[in-house]
């Protein structure tokens, strides 16, 4: 029996991955009268008078809403959100074994962008952080920036930066071994959907000095037309010597090359026409754009791949957990750049001088440092920013 196979199995037998526990008994008369009526209405008046003591009376503090539509669920497209619930529910059990986070899944059935804005933030007082999965570009740019405009707590979406984060903890970490500075090196990122745009956004935040967006029809270039409003942004802000063409006229004298498309888009001839010391992340899933022994045969000095079976994974639960962690820890008002690029420093410091090497660029996924050593970092990143509350 193949893992799909085993993990249907099983999904039948669990019928759902998380659960909700009582966290007080309610098993005699005073313990009701003190988790119940009559003396549950004290909290309630003390909330009716500060509605930050919410926080601090239910578990809010502590408690993120997990939201898709169901529209670009792992690799499967738009399948609806009852379909993507299994994902969700995955991602909560996440946050709870590495971040200590209760989250709920909460599935809508629309893609109206309107529709999906407005339900969240009916919902907002419920929760102390909000995660966005799944959600089709580029209707999920517009329902993140809408629902940040309305919101007094953090709204994420881990596909765009939480993949940012790592993939910027990864070329800080490669910057590191090969000798190259952030300001001169050129980066390709290729696939202009969610997590690209927000890979190349951080690293532009960061500091790196050219960086040149591709999608299904070449370089994105300013000027040009026939972009929608995001990629008129991105063009707008990168590829700073207009270089045009297609992935394999761009890719040349890159010194990093992120992937973030379809299987098999790069070749052997593509990496060898790169600079020096080539770095090379294809995060397509399952298949890479390469394969990490042909990125290597052909000269790449450092790979990584989304998956689990090869080194330097770029997978998301060093991200996502330790960030909302730290967010909740000081009742951040939101996730800013400052923190996702704190986040992103953490990460990369997990890596000791003395281990730092090809195949060792990223903390693995279930070192039991990462959570807490992001969770401090954007903590520390949140209150020097000015948007921790407490």
């Amino acid at each position: 029996m193949n893992i799909r196979e085993e993990s249907l199995k099983k999904h039948y037998e669990w019928r759902g991955k998380i659960s909700v526990q009582a966290n007080v008994p309610a098993d005699t008369a005073e313990a009701l009268a003190l988790a119940y009526t009559p003396g549950v209405a004290e909290p309630c008046l003390a909330i009716r008078d500060d509605v930050d003591r919410s926080y601090e009376l239910t578990r809010r503090w502590n408690t993120v809403a997990v939201i898709t539509d169901g529209t670009a669920v792992l690799g499967l497209g738009d399948i609806g959100p009852e379909a993507g619930m299994p994902v969700m529910e995955g991602k909560c059990l996440l946050f709870k074994q590495y971040g200590g986070i209760d989250a709920i899944p909460l599935c809508i059935r629309s893609k109206d962008p309107d529709e999906i804005v407005r339900t969240v933030a009916l919902l907002l007082g419920s929760f102390g952080g909000v995660n966005l999965e799944d959600i089709s570009a580029p209707r999920c740019f517009e329902i993140e920036r809408r629902l940040k405009e309305v919101s007094d707590i953090p709204i994420f979406h881990d596909d765009q930066h939480g993949t940012a984060v790592i993939a910027l903890a990864a070329l800080i970490n490669s910057l590191r071994l090969t000798g190259k500075k952030k300001e001169e090196v050129k980066v390709v990122i290729n696939g202009a959907g969610a997590a690209g745009c927000a890979i190349g956004r951080l690293m532009l935040g960061y500091g790196v000095g050219n960086l040149i967006f591709c999608d299904k029809n070449g370089a994105l270039v300013d000027g040009e037309p026939q972009m929608h409003a995001e990629h008129e942004a991105l063009a707008a802000i990168s590829n700073p010597h207009r270089e045009r063409g297609a992935l394999r006229d761009v890719i040349r004298g890159a010194d990093f090359f992120f992937g973030l498309s379809r299987p098999r888009l790069v070749d052997g001839d593509m990496v060898r026409s790169m600079a020096r010391d080539a770095v090379v992340f294809a995060m397509a899933n399952p298949d890479p754009e390469i394969l990490p022994e042909e990125a290597l045969a052909a000269g790449a000095r450092i790979v990584g791949t989304g998956r689990s079976d090869y080194p330097n994974q770029i997978n998301n639960v060093l991200a996502f957990p330790g960030i909302f962690r730290g967010a909740l820890d000081v009742r951040a008002s939101q996730i800013n750049e400052e923190m996702k690029i704190a986040a992103a420093h953490a990460l990369a410091g997990l890596i000791g001088d003395e281990e730092l090497c090809e195949t060792t660029i990223l903390p693995k996924a279930f070192d039991p440092r990462v959570c807490p050593t992001v969770a401090a970092a954007v903590a520390d990143a949140a209150r020097r920013s000015g948007v921790a509350r407490i």
